[in-house]
């Protein structure tokens, strides 16, 4: 066990070990966590509100910038945007209005009398050589965040309409050479006007494996021709200043031999789509990026310059999204500081009132180690502290209750063994000094002596094995008016001569003879314990009765058996009756052993008894005489269960009694 040195057993425990510190800990994380939890779901359930508000318009949003973003791919200015625009606004139901970079009025779909102001942040930015990805349907088309040039804007590979007339006829033959093979395919067109055969499922190595392909729809026109050697010739001016070779660029923008050629969503002669090569050296690297300057320098007067685009409310300005601001913020900071202040200050104020007592009871258990005199704890209310706080003192009441006893046990013990010993002592110097003749009568007297010093010794023998759980029985069948018998024989001298009446009462005629299963000395050594008690404490002319009779029970279905010692002495007040089975305890402390026992008889009564699984109890009223009751029960598999829980039984070892124990 670990021992707390005395200098360190009254000082308090730092606020860190100390149960104040954990409970302020804890509830200062708890209040933590419960404010980061509460502002998560706030967060959550405000922003979860305005994307469900805003995601009610998300599709219309994208459709608007979409159709804006198409319109800029088509036509060099944005002449003419206006009824796009209040078209769209029609359909959707929200405000647009688009101004230059330099937030010049180009269309609004609001009132021409007094437009709202515009705020100072746009929805996006419409541009076909920049597209928004995020906003964009033809994004995941035409290579993502690799190619941000909307697929629709052309410029000089538009085809006129005797090209796209001539490559629609060729496509249409494919097409009806696939199906005529069971292979079904439909002929779609580009926004270049160039159409190309897909093939539903999308599995062009079929149509390898057929004889439907034809070179002239994969060739490039006369117009893509052209366009496709301006776009060469800015490409390569790029990679002159850059002290690079040239490059020959195909139909799909690939360069050079065994460059991958990556088909738009025209097929795979369509739009010219700039597509990273194979190759991952610097110069395919540097031809990239000048492929891409030439492509945008090649349709920057082919499209409408960028725009800002404004998305709002129909009556109102426009919001551009959610945004925690730093006001919200630290409104939120000092929302959540205050509750965090409020709770330690409660915690302070609780856990003080809840260590207090603690610290009480501390001090007071501290005193008791001390060996020192311990004040009650005040108990001050019925909470679980409180309730310790009583049973603490109880603990220390019951503490010194038993070191009272204790110290009238050593005493008493003393003075039971000094008595013998000093009779003994005596004789014996009286031996040696020749002041007494060692005759029969002088042996008779020191063997009296000794034979007293053997029944304290027993006895204490007795409650030791009896506590230690080592207190041997020998369980057998046994019949109890042969044991009443019995006893009732052996203490008829000894009541003879105290002029006590001593009747074991015979059991009735129709009632069925009472077998135990018990240890038969041990039984007739509580019983007998019980008759001398009686004997003693009645005087001449009394009677002591001794019966027994069998009862049913609840607690024990097979029935018990009921022992009963009762006379006619002087009583037992009610103060003194719950402490007659208490060791040493006698109702006058200046009797003797001669005159009142040893005191310790009827705790070996008790216990002997609770060993077969029993009880014993006692009843009087002062003056009149008293009677002790033993409960035993009758079920041979509860009496060896109980010897066993103590750990009594034995086998038979054989002359394990004295002859004054019987």
């Amino acid at each position: 066990m670990l021992r707390v040195p005395r200098e360190r057993r009254r000082t308090r425990p730092p606020l860190r070990k100390s149960l104040f510190g954990r409970l302020l800990a804890v509830s200062a994380l708890v209040a933590a966590c419960s404010v980061a939890a509460t502002a998560w779901i706030a967060v959550q359930t405000t922003s979860g509100a305005i994307r469900q508000e805003q995601g009610q318009n998300l599709t219309a949003d994208a459709r608007i910038y979409d159709s804006l973003l198409g319109y800029a791919a088509g036509h060099p200015t944005w002449e003419g945007v206006d009824s796009t625009v209040r078209e769209l606004a029609r359909q959707s139901g929200r405000r647009i209005a688009l101004t230059t970079e330099q937030r010049r009025p180009l269309a609004d779909s609001a009132s021409r009398s007094s437009p709202p102001a515009l705020p100072p942040q746009a929805s996006a930015i419409v541009d076909p050589l920049s597209v928004d990805t995020a906003l964009s349907r033809t994004a995941d088309r035409t290579g993502g965040a690799a190619d941000r040039v909307d697929p629709r804007a052309v410029g000089p590979f538009r085809l006129p309409t005797a090209e796209r007339s001539a490559l629609q006829r060729t496509a249409e033959r494919n097409a009806e050479c696939l199906s005529r093979v069971g292979i079904a395919a439909d002929v779609v067109r580009g926004p270049s006007g160039r159409p190309r055969v897909q093939v539903v499922g999308n599995d062009p190595d079929r149509v390898q494996d057929t004889r439907c392909t034809s070179e002239d729809l994969d060739a490039p026109t006369t117009t893509e021709r052209k366009a496709l050697a301006t776009l060469n010739e800015l490409a390569d001016a790029c990679l002159k200043r850059q002290n690079r070779a040239g490059v020959q660029l195909n139909l799909d923008l690939s360069w050079g031999d065994g460059s991958v050629r990556k088909a738009s969503a025209d097929g795979p002669a369509a739009v010219p789509v700039p597509v990273p090569s194979v190759r991952t050296g610097e110069d395919d690297r540097a031809i990239a990026s000048c492929v891409d300057t030439a492509r945008r320098e090649q349709l920057g007067s082919y499209v409408a310059s960028p725009a800002l685009l404004f998305i709002g409310d129909e009556g109102g300005t426009t919001v551009p999204g959610f945004d925690l601001s730093p006001a919200n913020t630290a409104k939120i900071a000092g929302a959540a500081a205050l509750v965090l202040a409020l709770t330690v200050g409660a915690t302070v104020l609780a856990g003080s009132r809840l260590v207090r007592p603690l610290h009480a009871l501390t001090g007071a258990a501290q005193r008791m180690r001390d060996g020192e005199d311990s004040a009650p704890v005040q108990v001050t209310d019925d909470s679980e502290i409180g309730r310790l706080a009583a049973a603490f003192n109880d603990m220390a009441d019951h503490r010194a209750r038993l070191e009272a006893q204790r110290k009238d046990m050593v005493s008493d013990v003393a003075h039971e063994l000094r008595t013998p010993l000093s009779n003994i002592r005596g004789w014996l110097e009286a031996a040696q000094d020749g002041l007494a003749e060692p005759d029969p009568a002088f042996i008779t007297s020191l063997h009296t002596e000794a034979v007293q010093l053997q029944h304290i010794i027993d006895d204490l023998q007795d409650l030791a094995a009896a506590d230690a759980g080592a207190l041997r029985l020998h369980p057998e069948p046994v019949r109890v008016e042969d044991v009443l018998a019995q006893v009732a024989a052996a203490h008829q001298a000894r009541a003879e001569t105290a002029g006590v009446a001593l009747t074991a009462l015979p059991a009735m005629a129709d009632a069925p003879s009472f077998a135990l299963w018990a240890d038969p000395v041990r039984l007739r050594q509580a019983i007998g314990n019980l008759v001398t008690n009686a004997v003693r404490h009645t005087p001449s002319g009394g009677r002591v009765t001794v019966r027994a009779y069998g009862v049913s029970s609840a607690t024990a279905p097979g029935g018990e058996v009921v022992v009963e010692v009762a006379d006619t002495g002087s009583g037992i007040s009610a103060e003194h009756l719950p402490h007659v089975f208490d060791r040493f305890w006698r109702a006058e402390k200046s009797r003797s052993r001669r005159t009142g026992g040893s005191g310790l008889g009827l705790a070996i009564v008790r216990k002997l008894v609770e060993a077969h699984g029993g009880s014993a109890s006692a009843a009087s009223v002062e003056g009149q005489g008293s009677v002790f009751t033993l409960r035993l029960p009758t079920d041979a598999a509860k009496a060896v269960g109980a010897a066993e829980a103590a750990g009594t039984t034995s086998p038979d070892d054989g002359g394990r009694y004295g002859p004054d124990q019987v």
